[in-house]
């Protein structure tokens, strides 16, 4: 495994200082081509908590619904928005290991542990999530889990951390006898779309499919998602669901507390980092 990067008060300062321009790229995009998002998770907190990052926060976290997360990429590529921000999705042309879009900013360089045998631009990331609709019945709830792991296993193209017993040896088998490229990208968008094709309109409930088995578990009720409001991230005015103060709730508790002392540390592990080197120059057999 590759050693960590130890992310120090300053750096991690610099560090989202940093990433703050890709959000505002990112929010400037959406709103020229009327796509909704939602700021969510540490970002939400630390907008209503801090008034911006969360002091150990070392990531940004987007969400948008389905249609506009699937427009996301198309108009991109479309307006040819690729330069110093890249938007990055697996397809056909590229792996990137992740079974959600991200954007990167190219101007820095910053790989994680996870990422270091990935053929991508390692700049700093700003994940996206699509906002999913979950299905009332009961069945078709648990099948909709099933179409989700197998989409994320072969997407990912790797066994989630911490699966052992059955789920984690019946993974690997999957993969072991499922080997080639062309095959499993059939496989995971078969199940890309049956896992996402249920209609807001004729259910209750939405979930968060690409966040990992943790998040997809969670199901809020539609109307948090009705409205936007805003909330004061960094001095600037971003998006969020309306429904903020019950989102968080069921998610995190009283989110306005702080969380104890040793859970006060970065969640990301970075094996490099580099806020005054492009990308584009990182090696991969560099240490």
């Amino acid at each position: 495994m590759a050693e960590k990067v130890e992310l120090t008060p300053e750096l991690l300062r610099e560090l989202q200082l940093k990433q703050l321009d890709m959000l505002v790229y990112f929010k400037q995009f959406c709103e020229k081509n009327n796509l909704t998002f939602y700021l969510i998770g540490g970002c939400l907190i630390g907008a209503l908590r801090n008034g911006g990052f969360v002091p150990w926060d070392d990531d940004v976290d987007v969400m948008m619904p389905r249609s506009d997360y699937e427009k996301l990429s198309v108009l991109w590529k479309e307006q040819h928005a690729d330069g110093r921000f890249r938007l990055l999705k697996t397809d056909d042309e590229m792996f990137t290991g992740n079974i959600f879009t991200t954007i990167t900013d190219t101007n820095y360089t910053m790989v994680k542990t996870n990422q270091t045998e990935v053929d991508i631009p390692h700049g700093l990331v700003l994940d996206v999530f699509p906002l999913d609709v979950c299905p009332d019945g009961r069945f078709a709830r648990k099948m909709q889990y099933v179409w989700t792991m197998l989409y994320s296993l072969f997407l990912a193209q790797i066994v989630p951390e911490n699966h052992g017993g059955l789920i984690g040896f019946g993974s690997r088998l999957l993969l072991a006898v499922v080997r080639g490229k062309k095959l499993r990208n059939k496989i995971w968008r078969f199940c890309e779309k049956k896992m996402s094709r249920y209609k807001l309109s004729e259910n209750k409930c939405v979930t968060e499919l690409c966040s990992g088995p943790h998040w997809m578990k969670f199901e809020y009720p539609k109307h948090i998602y009705d409205g936007i409001d805003y909330v004061t991230f960094e001095g600037l005015k971003m998006p969020c669901m309306s429904g903020y103060d019950e989102y968080l709730t069921k998610v995190f508790g009283d989110y306005m507390q702080l969380p104890p002392k040793e859970e006060q540390i970065p969640h990301h592990d970075i094996a490099y980092l580099d806020l005054n080197t492009p990308c584009i120059e990182y090696d991969s057999k560099r240490k």
